[in-house]
């Protein structure tokens, strides 16, 4: 990358002269490399006297900035305003500041400048030539914010003439809703922690052609304006949705240790303090000295479905606060706690530490009998939610009890006979429960599994002709009833959805026969030959559908 600086000539300075230690000397036209790292410089221009800038002042310069293959990227002289910075501060790249160190008042050079003291990558983030954003210092391990993570950042922005018009250190701020103006927000998202880097903000991603007032400490920006922002990114706090609906967030104020988390039935052991909107403590657990941690084991409502899938998330050391809403927290129901009475319809706040956690042994963790001791296990812990109406609970119970006896081949003969019978029963008591929760696709995939293993299992053939039903497919779901029918002639709930699908049929052909009719009658109106040919097709299809 090439740069050519022209430094105008700023007032005389009184005194005596240094002749400057650094800088080599140079005709015009003539190159050197002027740094161990690979700074070249090539005067093109003479300047006046023997002074040269120090770390510390207050430079002003035009330049030109292109890549090797004379691609222009940036030009104060297109703006018409020369550049104005503090050398050796970190406002500009390595290689600006060495090299403007050498030259003299009014010298015009061409400095090559090698990746390890330019901008790194310079990016087009915004796509369209709107923000430009060249690193000065690299960034720490490979995350990038996202847009509900809270950020703290220091900026210093500045105008083409080098007046701030804004500094501040430590701004906190959530990316989505962005701060000061909205090029911070985009750029942010591209950052690793401890990055620092300078944008090139055209109007539209600063302030446009209304441009900002001044307004306190804050200089005016005037109508399309192009900012010059440094700005580093300190740090952040990395916000989550746990559920989908986004009505449990978690923020995690400290990083935990390593990679594991808790699982389904493992045994947590937390520091916890829980409040309401206005800041009232409901409860406070394990943070007075030798107080017991408050101790639960996962997936067991032994408490809010909120905090129990939160701490499913966490890492042991980690503390995050939670935002849980009334669904997923105490409901429309008042509920007594132990400092405080939430009322109904509460959102309520968490604050947690994950002390520590004992995880549910693993299936890879158990030989064969305790396979299928757990599988067994879970089936039964299935059915009672079943029977309780918990539905989505009860799937995952069976989908567990399965998954320990998925891979059967170290069982013995007798062992995988009782894998077989376990793998039927949880299969199809898990169909039942994606009816109930209106999951037809899935249903249908499950009772195919048992139907893989016995094909002449008439719940299997029932519950997936159920889900064909719903799925429109009626053409699947009366195969299913008749071979169902077939095995057993006189089962009462398939005779009774036979009638279900009869009904079902008889309504779609009378939607088509209707969709025919239409066709028929608007083509009929038609004089020319090929509506003739086509209504008479038409119409003897819809003859074929009445027959």
């Amino acid at each position: 990358m090439d740069e050519d600086f022209d430094m105008p000539v700023p007032e005389e300075m009184n005194g005596d002269f240094d002749l400057p230690d650094e800088g080599p000397v140079l005709k015009v036209g003539e190159e050197k490399e002027i740094s161990k790292q690979g700074l070249k410089k090539k005067l093109l221009k003479e300047g006046e006297g023997w002074d040269t800038p120090k770390n510390g002042d207050e430079v002003e310069v035009h330049y030109t900035g292109t890549l090797l293959d004379g691609t222009q990227f940036d030009s104060s002289r297109d703006r018409g305003t020369p550049f104005k910075f503090t050398l050796g501060q970190g406002q500009v790249i390595k290689g600006w500041d060495e090299g403007i160190r050498t030259m003299k008042k009014g010298e015009d050079a061409l400095f090559t400048i090698p990746p390890e003291l330019a901008y790194g990558d310079v990016n087009d983030i915004s796509k369209d030539g709107g923000i430009i954003k060249k690193i000065l210092k690299e960034g720490e391990k490979w995350e990038n914010p996202k847009d509900l993570d809270e950020v703290i950042v220091n900026f210093e922005a500045r105008l083409d003439d080098g007046k701030v018009v804004e500094k501040s250190d430590t701004v906190e701020f959530t990316v989505k809703d962005g701060y000061f103006c909205p090029a911070l927000s985009k750029a942010v998202k591209t950052m690793k922690k401890g990055e620092k880097v300078l944008l090139t903000v055209k109007p539209q991603y600063g302030f446009g052609d209304k441009g900002k007032p001044a307004s306190g400490y804050e200089g005016a920006v005037p109508p399309n304006s192009t900012l010059h922002i440094t700005l580093e990114l300190v740090s952040w706090k990395t916000v989550s949705e746990v559920t989908d609906d986004k009505k449990v967030i978690k923020k995690i104020v400290k990083e935990g240790e390593g990679f594991e988390r808790p699982n389904e039935g493992a045994v947590v052991k937390l520091k916890l303090i829980g409040k309401l909107q206005d800041g009232t403590e409901f409860l406070k657990k394990g943070h007075a000295e030798g107080e017991e941690l408050f101790e639960f084991k996962t997936d067991e409502e032994e408490v809010i479905d909120g905090l129990d899938r939160a701490v499913l998330t966490m890492k042991k050391g980690e503390v995050a606060l939670l935002t849980i809403a009334p669904e997923y927290a105490f409901g429309s129901s008042e509920s007594p706690q132990e400092l405080a009475v939430v009322p109904p319809n509460s959102t309520v706040y968490y604050e947690v530490e994950l002390v520590s956690f004992e995880k549910d042994k693993e299936s890879w963790d158990m030989n064969t009998e305790e396979k299928i001791e757990a599988a067994g296990k879970k089936k039964e812990e299935g059915n009672a939610l079943f029977k309780a109406g918990k539905y989505a609970r009860a799937s995952k119970r069976y989908e567990k009890a399965v998954k320990y006896i998925d891979y059967d081949t170290s069982f013995s003969e007798e062992e995988k006979k009782q894998s077989k019978v376990l793998k039927v029963a949880c299969n199809l008591n898990n169909a039942a429960c994606k009816l109930k929760l209106k999951d037809y696709k899935q249903a249908e995939k499950l009772c195919s599994k048992v139907l893989e293993i016995e094909g002449r299992n008439v719940k299997a053939l029932y519950r997936r002709a159920q889900a064909y039903i719903q799925l429109a497919d009626l053409d699947l779901a009366e195969l299913d009833i008749k071979k169902a029918l077939e095995i057993d002639p006189n089962n009462r709930d398939v005779k009774l959805e036979y009638k279900t699908l009869k009904e079902k049929m008889k309504e779609f052909n009378k939607k088509e026969a209707k969709f025919y009719g239409n066709m028929f009658a608007k083509l009929t109106k038609s004089d020319s030959p090929d509506s003739n040919k086509t209504a008479a097709k038409m119409q003897n299809n819809k003859r074929r559908q009445q027959a």
